[in-house]
């Protein structure tokens, strides 16, 4: 089972001249994704009792996800308000004091013993104590299992840019697969081009970083010759999601292909990584295709 630990949020997103509450959230829209692309999953962050919190919760069980780890709360859920300039979606943060950034390490279980599995990411990394809680989630379980970050940099709800890098710099050492947007190299790491920066986060130790780029594919870059995938051609609503359920498809692929393991990471083939890649993309394209986070069932992948 893969564990996905990190935020769950409403977007509030524009539709006729108003805002349409939708679940989502970057750990969120991957744990729905994986589950509906049918591959074993569980959710660990707290959940709000409010109106929001059902709303959050009815997906992720349709999708088949456990929730056991996921603690019920009286704080409120987080907001993000979405706007949209030519399909790119924008967001705006509303997170003080909510039920998920006020999880600490102290709230953290001990883990099912069917974990395979570890996936991270997003604002949760970002501040404390929820930040602190993922980071310590990671730093007890990555030397027993494959630990996948995906940091979904959103430099405006960084305070601390210096605390947040430092966070990163003792995160992505624990990691094995590292996946970062265009704009996340940016951040990163502005003085280089995207290629040198994704072979400089390599150089930090995990054993493969993913490089998307929207409309020009992803790039897997680890211990052999780069792995190229192009990006699947679709008419795109909106990119809300796309990333995230990128990551649920290469994870999905992992597993299916028995590589989802330290073992199994650490023999890995081009081709092998060229199938995750793929997948990743046509779960990817169907998202955009639609509004808003809805992440494809499996029923409605390729064969």
């Amino acid at each position: 089972m893969i564990l996905c630990a990190g935020e769950s949020l409403i977007d509030m997103v524009p539709e006729n001249g108003t805002f349409r509450p939708l679940a989502g959230g970057a750990v969120y829209n991957t744990t729905v994704a994986l589950g509906r692309l049918g591959e074993p999953t569980a959710y660990l962050w707290p959940i709000s009792r409010d109106a929001f919190g059902d709303m959050l919760l009815d997906p992720l069980t349709e999708a088949g996800v456990d929730t056991t780890l996921c603690p019920r709360s009286n704080r409120l859920t987080t907001l993000a308000v979405v706007t949209l300039s030519n399909g790119d979606a924008r967001y705006s943060f509303y997170d003080e004091g909510s039920a998920g950034r006020m999880l600490s390490p102290e709230d953290l279980p001990q883990l099912p013993a069917d974990i395979e599995a570890l996936f991270i990411g997003g604002i949760s990394l970002v501040p404390d104590p929820c930040g602190a809680a993922i980071e310590a989630l990671a730093a007890r379980h990555h030397e027993n299992l494959p630990v996948m970050i995906d940091p979904n940099i959103r430099p405006f709800f960084i305070t601390d840019a210096d605390g947040f890098r430092a966070r990163l710099d003792r995160l992505l050492p624990l990691t094995d697969i590292v996946k970062l947007s265009a704009d996340d190299l940016e951040w990163l790491y502005p003085d280089l081009a995207h290629e040198d920066a994704a072979r400089k986060v390599l150089d930090l130790g995990p054993s493969m970083v993913l490089q998307t780029g929207g409309a020009a594919g992803a790039r897997a870059h680890w211990a052999g010759e780069t792995v190229v995938a192009p990006a699947i051609r679709t008419t795109v609503a909106d990119t809300i999601g796309a990333g995230d359920t990128f990551n649920a498809g290469v994870l999905a692929s992992l597993r299916r292909q028995g590589t989802l393991s330290k073992a199994g990471l650490a023999a890995i083939t081009a081709d092998q990584i060229r199938t995750a890649l793929t997948l990743g993309a046509q779960a990817a394209a169907v998202t955009v295709s639609r509004p808003g986070a809805n992440p494809p069932w499996a029923h409605e992948m390729p064969v």
